[in-house]
């Protein structure tokens, strides 16, 4: 608490927490407006039965959107792909390489692409769900879309980019002028604002005598133990020593301190669970589409709960977890700037050989990571399908949530600490483990 209130007796800080909060209001009061042209009834009761598909996780991403088919249904993962696609672009294009070693000017350039990148993207996944809300309708029957035309399918498209577009604008004032990483905390919000409906929904399955009341601590138990692992991992790195050489210029001596170079164990932090969950999803919205036999089998197989589905969404955590890494950290990179500035590590020879043994102790970290992304996601799924547990406790979620807020909480104590204020906690600020 009284870290708390050191927080607010800073003016720059202060205004900071409150300019982020009013924007995530904003953003949570856009959730609950209507997309015109749906029937609301039949569209809860489409995403009630479809609930362990794609859409069910879609519908977490954006914090209920989705499932109301707001103006924000489409959320931020518009802009989360775009962002990707301009990374991955940038390894494989010259010029967008060249432009990424440009500094500020560069940075604003390839923002700009992705903004671009972002409309587009919007405007074809709209173009589609209208498509696809046209030919849907509820378990009863009654169709989601109230009068299906041309019409509906331009405004839908209109409406849904639009709301993209202001989610990201937020996204981008909370980041500038607000606490935390704005695109983080509006994803970050959406789950939170999820998670009372789904401790609702538990204690209804208890009441209805789905749920027996003697797993309830082991959920909690769970739970914590999830949290705990996750802070552990995520505050751990190695800290490979640096070593400055000694410069004499004029009278001066320049260098000669020692340093370290942090590596997180999970470098890819929260992108391989996403992209391996959006992937594994695929055969259960199909299987909901398409009603052929083998179709349906090759659903089944794949669904939720089955040997196969957890054999393959960890085949594809690891192999996300190694082909981002590869594609954010570059062992040459580093290796080549030491050089320049004059660090080595010591008993390393600079050049080649510093470059070989960081990618041999980020291959090292990756293992571990990969292993943790893989335990943290698929053990508390296995306690979802076994217990019955809404898919909001599950450890995407969680991994999610708590990354988020052990940054923002880094991000404040920073500004405590320049002004010689203390963290949160008496025995220190929040540091990685080593």
């Amino acid at each position: 608490m009284s870290g708390l209130v050191s927080a607010a007796s800073i003016p720059e800080l202060r205004k900071r927490v409150i300019f982020t909060l009013l924007m995530l209001l904003v953003y949570r009061m856009g959730v609950q407006i209507p997309t015109p042209g749906i029937n609301g009834e039949a569209l809860a009761a489409f995403f009630e039965k479809n609930a362990s598909t794609l859409f069910g996780m879609f519908n977490m991403f954006s914090g209920g959107a989705l499932e109301h088919f707001s103006i924000f249904a489409l959320g931020i993962m518009p802009y989360i792909s775009a962002s990707i696609i301009i990374q991955l672009l940038t390894v494989v294009v010259p010029q967008l390489e060249a432009l990424s070693k440009e500094g500020e000017a560069g940075r604003r350039t390839i923002t700009k692409y992705t903004r671009y990148g972002t409309v587009v993207l919007s405007v074809i996944q709209g173009f589609f769900i209208a498509t696809g809300l046209e030919n849907m309708a509820s378990p009863t029957g009654i169709p989601i879309v109230i009068d299906p035309s041309l019409q509906f399918r331009l405004m839908t498209v209109l409406t849904l980019t639009s709301g993209t577009a202001f989610i990201m604008w937020l996204g981008e004032q909370m980041t500038e002028r607000g606490i935390g990483n704005g695109i983080s905390m509006i994803i970050f919000s959406g789950i939170v604002a999820r998670m009372p409906a789904a401790v609702g929904n538990t204690v209804e399955l208890i009441k209805s005598g789905e749920l027996s009341l003697i797993f309830l601590p082991i959920i909690a138990a769970m739970m914590f133990l999830v949290v705990g692992l996750i802070i552990f991992i995520e505050t751990s790195q190695r800290r490979i020593p640096i070593q400055y050489a000694k410069r004499v210029v004029g009278r001066r001596v320049y260098g000669g301190q020692s340093s370290h170079l942090p590596l997180k164990i999970n470098v890819s932090g929260v992108i391989p669970p996403i992209f391996a969950s959006s992937i594994m999803m695929f055969p259960a919205t199909i299987g909901s589409f398409i009603h052929v036999d083998w179709v349906q089998r090759f659903s089944a197989a794949l669904s939720p709960g089955t040997l196969y589905y957890y054999m393959i969404d960890v085949a594809l955590i690891v192999f996300f977890c190694f082909f981002y890494t590869a594609v954010t950290f570059k062992p040459d990179d580093v290796a080549e700037n030491l050089k320049k500035n004059g660090g080595f590590i010591p008993g390393i020879r600079p050049g080649k050989k510093t470059a070989e043994f960081l990618d041999h102790a980020l291959v090292r970290l990756t293992v571990v990571g990969a292993v943790y992304l893989s335990a943290v996601c698929v053990m508390p799924t296995l306690l979802i399908q076994q217990l019955n547990v809404p898919f909001y406790f599950g450890g995407t979620a969680l991994l999610i949530v708590v990354g988020v807020a052990i940054d923002t909480i880094a991000q404040i104590e920073s500004h405590l600490v320049m002004r010689n204020y203390d963290g949160f906690m008496k025995s220190g600020r929040i540091r990685g483990r080593y």
